[in-house]
């Protein structure tokens, strides 16, 4: 039929011919014929520069009189199919454009006008465990211009065995004429097995309980064409995957066993991450670990959590096309609640595998000397006066330079476990007492100050309970940035990640005096004893002056109170 060189024009009912090209051309062939029918075109055969990609080097189809038309498909180095489409109306075009590489690229193509009175009664939907089906007309000589279609589905966690028994098509070295094509699922679109023609008896497999069958002819040479069988076969139970993952706030690491890659056909050197200059470490096993903000890992603010993901990838290496499936380990750090989940799942031939383990964001908090926030308070019990300005700091310790601490709520209370009773320092990110004083959000520090108290008819420490939420920084409108929300406009906050973190106790000094530990003191609370003792005699005349006055009201009030004893909270002042 001829080697047309840099695009032509076509207007009959039919044509196949072979195209070769050299580089840096950009041709285009236009295909049109006044009839109400549509065009079917072929590519039977392509052969593209080796090192070329869709965006340097493709066949683009349009359906329509020019490359204007709407795109219709697009075929490249990498397309693992028989490309078959077909136009909506009698005009169709297709644009070829080939990069600076030194090559000589080849095709074939078969086009042809249809009408629905044109169409062969073949293919359709095949179901169950096995069945048979044959080419039209079999075992006389096929239709011309045949395109078939058979769906073959059986069970879940099955594959299909696929057996010509009979198969007979005009031989080509390339299979450009007649051809029958088997794709690895339950559309054209989900990997090529093989395609086959002339007189054999080929037999394929897919990886699932999906497969598709196409038979496509020409106008000339027809025979009978084939009678083909398949069967489902249970399939094997998914491997385990041998691997794990850690992670903490400063970084993920992935370990995985020799002997599962080479489960899968893969060895080290077919591993790589997002970032492929980020290598392993290969001992007895292959580990990866990173900072969570390196190796090409990206960070996803998801409402209530932030993930970190990256993505180990298995592929083969030198090969343009391959039938070995890739594999894809997705790993995934989730922050959320009040620990890190982690998650990985394994992508091998539509399985997805779960492996999950726990682990916990690294926050600390802690008690400093002044605003300055440069010399923490090491001792504990952390000895003050009451109503003394004490200064408080959370700190999140983490690579990840782009996260934000936010104090959310703050608890105060004379047990450790934080039963009853509680008080209130700040609450939803509203200050709850009247002397806290919250500092804006500092990259990983959430700071405030508050003066010291103690609970009544308890012994005089105070613990500290804060839940602090982290947040992404790129996020202007974080729950970090919204400050206090009050209860009746809350609602589902943008905040990443929520824990609590805990300190005290809290003592007051003079508890530390009538514990007769004076002499530990520093040096200027020891040069108060002796103002104390000066004002003792005033005092103790005072206090007895009160007594008799307590004596006397408690006679009056006995028959006509009745004490209820309970639990209440008073700010002190200093005295």
């Amino acid at each position: 039929a001829g080697t047309p060189r840099c695009g032509d024009s076509f207007n009959e009912p039919s044509k196949e011919f072979g195209i070769a090209l050299n580089a840096n051309e950009n041709c285009v062939w236009q295909i049109q014929r006044n009839t109400n029918q549509t065009i079917r075109l072929i590519f039977s055969y392509f052969q593209f520069a080796p090192s070329s990609s869709c965006e340097t080097e493709s066949i683009k189809v349009y359906d329509g009189p020019s490359t204007n038309s709407p795109l219709l498909g697009q075929i490249c180095n990498n397309t693992d199919a028989v490309p078959i489409l077909q136009s909506s109306s009698d005009s169709l075009t297709f644009l070829i454009t080939t990069n600076s590489e030194v090559f000589t690229r080849n095709f074939f193509v078969i086009y042809y006008f249809i009408s629905e009175a044109d169409t062969v009664n073949c293919g359709g939907e095949l179901t169950g465990p096995n069945g048979t089906f044959t080419s039209p007309n079999y075992p006389k000589p096929h239709p011309v211009f045949t395109y078939c279609v058979w769906h073959i589905q059986t069970e879940k966690n099955s594959k299909i065995n696929l057996q010509f028994e009979d198969f007979f098509l005009e031989l080509d070295q390339n299979c450009r004429f007649d051809f029958t094509a088997v794709y690895d699922g339950p559309t054209t679109n989900t990997g090529l097995i093989g395609k086959v023609c002339g007189r054999t008896q080929p037999s394929f497999e897919s990886s699932s309980n999906t497969m598709t069958v196409v038979l496509s002819t020409d106008d000339s040479n027809s025979y009978r064409g084939f009678s083909a069988q398949y069967t489902s076969v249970p399939l094997p139970a998914p491997v385990q995957p041998d691997a794990s993952l850690t992670c903490s706030s400063d970084s993920m690491t992935i370990v995985l066993s020799k002997s599962y890659l080479e489960s899968l056909g893969y060895n080290e050197t077919h591993l790589h991450l997002n970032d492929p200059t980020c290598r392993p470490v290969v001992t007895d096993s292959i580990v990866f670990s990173f900072p969570l903000n390196s190796c090409g890992t990206t960070k996803q603010d998801e409402g209530q959590s932030i993930t970190y993901t990256n993505i180990v990838s298995l592929s083969p290496t030198g090969d343009v096309i391959t039938r070995q499936k890739s594999v894809e380990i997705i790993v995934k750090c989730r922050m959320e609640n009040n620990s890190t989940v982690e998650i990985m799942y394994i992508t091998q031939n539509n399985i997805i595998q779960n492996i999950t383990s726990v682990g916990r964001y690294n926050v600390s908090i802690s008690f400093y000397d002044s605003d300055s926030f440069s010399n923490p308070i090491l001792e504990s019990p952390y000895y003050i006066d009451l109503n003394q300005t004490i200064f408080t700091q959370v700190s999140l310790h983490s690579t990840d330079p782009n996260l934000l601490v936010f104090v959310d709520t703050c608890i105060a209370s004379p047990q450790s476990d934080f039963g009853s009773p509680t008080y209130d320092l700040i609450r939803s990110g509203c200050n709850k007492d009247d002397t806290v004083v919250a500092y804006p959000p500092l990259e990983h520090y959430g700071r405030f100050k508050f003066n010291t108290f103690r609970f009544l008819r308890y012994f005089p420490s105070v613990y500290l309970q804060c839940d602090i939420v982290i947040c992404d920084s790129n996020d202007t409108d974080s729950r970090c940035t919204r400050g206090c929300i009050s209860r009746h406009k809350r609602d589902i906050s943008s905040y990443a990640w929520k824990t609590n973190a805990v300190v005290g106790p809290i003592r007051l000094k003079r508890d530390l005096r009538s514990a007769g530990h004076s002499e530990s003191l520093p040096k200027a609370d020891a040069e108060e004893t002796p103002n104390l003792q000066q004002h003792s005699f005033y005092t103790l005349s005072f206090v007895v002056l009160i007594s008799n006055i307590i004596i006397v009201v408690a006679v009056i009030l006995k028959y006509h109170i009745k004490h209820q004893a309970g639990y209440s909270y008073q700010k002190l002042q200093s005295y």
